[in-house]
This record gives structure tokens, sequence and C-alpha cells, in this order.
């Protein structure tokens, strides 16, 4: 299995999973042509995604939803109510086509080509939110984002991943101390909020097993938050394992190459 970040950020959130030549997208949030390019600069064949699976409705993971369903001819995995939350989205003037939406629940597994995804719950203020534990080839990956609070749920899911992307949104001090009203600032901080960079780390270090092989750290606020910020606490976090992870914290806006997953 290989794994590449075409974007993790509030200005757009696009993952992509290939498993001999089989591609699914995990959250289409990045702009159409931009993915496009991306998918050419990267030597993703047009033929390669097979499939689309959602976090939620927020634009910036759902932007391209409709025009990858409707150009590509592929269906797109979300639960109902984010289904119906892009249909009344007024920012996507491109909807999913209805012969494209397929429902997703959580808990209940997916098979999508060499793919087993199973979908879980992730505290966060959309119409629903999802994370994924993803099964090919006999390796593993898992992504939680956008989450106001790590959840038992979820530690569950962290302590099996072989390979993690895990939120860290935001450090407390920069969003404390920057121009966010206080109305912006108490949404992030709040329990279907986002996750602060010492909730990760602490997260990461109470949880974390030697099973885990690489932890990549997204949704990074380039408002609020700093990769160096990042980096330092979350190895620090993980330094404990016998032999610790390799930490990798995702570009907000540029993809960083194709990573192999072992």
């Amino acid at each position: 299995m290989r794994f590449i970040s075409f974007g993790s950020g509030s200005s757009g959130n696009c993952y992509y999973l290939e498993e001999e030549g089989f591609g699914i997208f995990l959250d289409l949030g990045i702009g159409p042509r931009l993915l496009k390019r991306y998918m050419q600069e990267y030597g993703v064949l047009h033929t390669a995604p097979r499939a689309a699976f959602l976090t939620h409705d927020h634009t910036d993971h759902v932007k391209a939803s409709g025009v990858v369903a409707a150009e590509y001819g592929i269906p797109v995995y979300a639960a109902a109510a984010v289904h119906r939350g892009i249909l009344a989205n007024p920012f996507l003037r491109k909807k999913i086509p209805t012969a494209q939406q397929r429902e997703l629940k959580a808990g209940e597994t997916v098979e999508c080509g060499p793919f087993t995804l199973l979908p879980f719950c992730v505290p966060h203020d959309a119409s629903a939110n999802f994370g994924f534990f993803i099964e090919a080839g006999g390796v593993n990956f898992c992504l939680m984002t956008d989450a106001g609070e790590v959840t038992e749920e979820m530690i569950g899911y962290m302590r099996r991943a072989q390979n993690l992307v895990i939120e860290c949104n935001y450090d407390e001090a920069k969003l404390s101390a920057g121009r966010y009203p206080p109305k912006l600032q108490a949404r992030i901080k709040s329990p279907t909020g986002h996750l602060d960079n010492k909730a990760t780390a602490a997260a990461l270090r109470e949880h974390l097993t030697d099973v885990t092989r690489h932890v990549w750290l997204c949704h990074l606020s380039e408002e609020n938050n700093h990769p160096d910020i990042v980096r330092f606490l979350i190895e620090d976090a993980v330094s404990s394992q016998p032999t610790p992870p390799a930490v990798t914290v995702l570009k907000r806006r540029t993809p960083m190459g194709f990573y192999e997953l072992s």
C-alpha cells in the first residue's frame, strides 16, 4: 500500500491510498484543477482512482467531491447525513450525482477492491464525522482528523494502527493569544472542535503501541500552529517506544511524495 497527502489543512484536505493500481481518495477538499495537476505530477493514472470516502461535510473536505464523482464516474461513500449536508452546501456548485452516492455507517465494514475500510465515529461539529481504519495487502492505515477530543473508540484504533494520520490542529497558547474572536476560539477548543498539539501528544504517549511504524500529523492551523512546535512535541511523545515510529508533519497545501507503507 502507498499513501500521499495532496493537502492537509483548512485550505483543503485530500489523501490518497493505492494498492496494486487500485486507488481510493480519503476526502476531496482541494480544488479539482489542483488535484488533477498533483495526480499528473505524482503519476496517478486517471484509471487508478476507483472510489472516494469522506470524513465529513465541511467544505475543506468535500470541495471537489461532485466534480471528481462525475468526471471519474466513481462512487463516493459518506454517512447519509454527510450526503445531505453536501446537497445543502451553497458553496458547492457541483454536487455528487445520485448514482454515485453510497452510504457509510459507523462500525460497518466496506470492501472496495483490495481495501477493507471500517468507519468509526470521531467527535466534530459536522453533520457526521468518521475516521477510517483501512487494511490492504497485509498492512493497515488509520486516519483520524477533525476531532474535538480523543475518545475510547479512537484509542482502540490508535493502538492497532501501523500507519497513523492524526490531527494536531492548534497550539493552545498561540490560539489564545491570536486574533480569532472568543466565539471561534471556543468552537475550536470544544469537545466537537479540533485537537490541540498537547492533547494529541498525550494520547500518543499513553496509548501508542510498538506496532506503529509511522505517524503523520495533519490539519495544522496556519494561524495558530507551527510545524516545528508539532514535530518537537510528538517526537518527544513517541520517544519512549522501544522502536519509535517515524514522525512527519504534513504540509498544508503541497504533497510530499508517496510513502510506501509497511
